[in-house]
């Protein structure tokens, strides 16, 4: 496994979160270190997605601050986030259904464009360059992600690791400096998960950050340089994959009989 890069990218001190009388997070802090893949774990209802949801502007903290690369983080809104350098999938696949897949990474390759509304009226030579250019990019994604032979596919054509692989460009064509996955595994075979983690592997190879919120214990072991472990609102680990594996109150959180 590749050391990751020194230095934080994204630090979160002491968030919390209530949902009426629920404490869904309790004063949780973590720091994500460039360069490497970070895994969220925890049994149903830890508090995972809700934490991810905070991170990417989805849902308003109650307490505490996120800082990316150094700065606090605007979590005003999903595209002030993105805006930022932090890209999501969803758990749920959030795809523009009856568009090609080139069309849907399109859309997402927009947030970092600059003609504006005026050259897209007026279909300006400016404009007509970055189209091109905002085309030709998405077709490297798609080739980059391994479905460059379904650009012309509508999205709900796609088989459902492929739906997952292009959501993953599209996200990526907002040039992310983070990139968070809500659960890409799941729904998938065997072969589906194996050429994900193929995916993620060569996504630090070339240096992006990835937060992975991820069921399947086994795949985030195996594929994320650290780990932390959420169960009712807190964190209860964070560390090396071995280290929490290995960790009496990780154990008793999955295996535990109060649970």
């Amino acid at each position: 496994m590749d050391a990751p890069v020194s230095g934080v990218l994204l630090e979160a001190r002491g968030i919390s979160k209530r949902f009426g009388g629920v404490q869904a997070l309790k004063d949780v802090s973590l720091t994500i270190r460039r360069g490497e893949v970070y895994g969220l774990i925890g049994p149903n209802g830890a508090g995972k997605t809700t934490l991810f949801n905070v991170f990417t502007g989805l849902y308003p903290r109650d307490g505490g601050e996120v800082l990316y690369a150094g700065r606090p983080l605007d979590l005003a809104s999903p595209h002030a986030v993105a805006a930022a350098g932090i890209a999501r999938t969803f758990q749920n696949i959030r795809l523009f259904a009856n568009m090609t897949a080139r069309e849907n990474v399109m859309v997402g390759r927009h947030l970092r464009t600059r003609a504006g509304v005026f050259g897209a009226i007026l279909r300006t030579p400016a404009e007509r360059a970055e189209e091109a250019a905002i085309r030709r990019a998405a077709e490297e994604l798609l080739h980059y992600v391994g479905i460059a032979d379904r650009a012309d596919d509508l999205a709900r054509n796609l088989s459902y690791g492929d739906q997952r692989r292009l959501e993953i460009a599209r996200a990526l064509a907002t040039e992310p400096g983070l990139l968070a996955l809500d659960e890409p595994a799941a729904g998938m075979n065997a072969t589906e998960t194996a050429g994900l983690r193929e995916l993620i592997e060569g996504l630090r190879r070339d240096g992006l950050t990835v937060l992975l919120i991820e069921h399947d214990v086994k795949l985030v072991m195996g594929l994320c340089d650290r780990v932390a472990v959420l169960d009712y609102g807190e964190k209860i680990a964070e560390d090396v994959p071995e280290a929490v594996r290995a960790n009496p109150k990780v154990i008793e959180a999955y295996l535990g009989t109060s649970h």
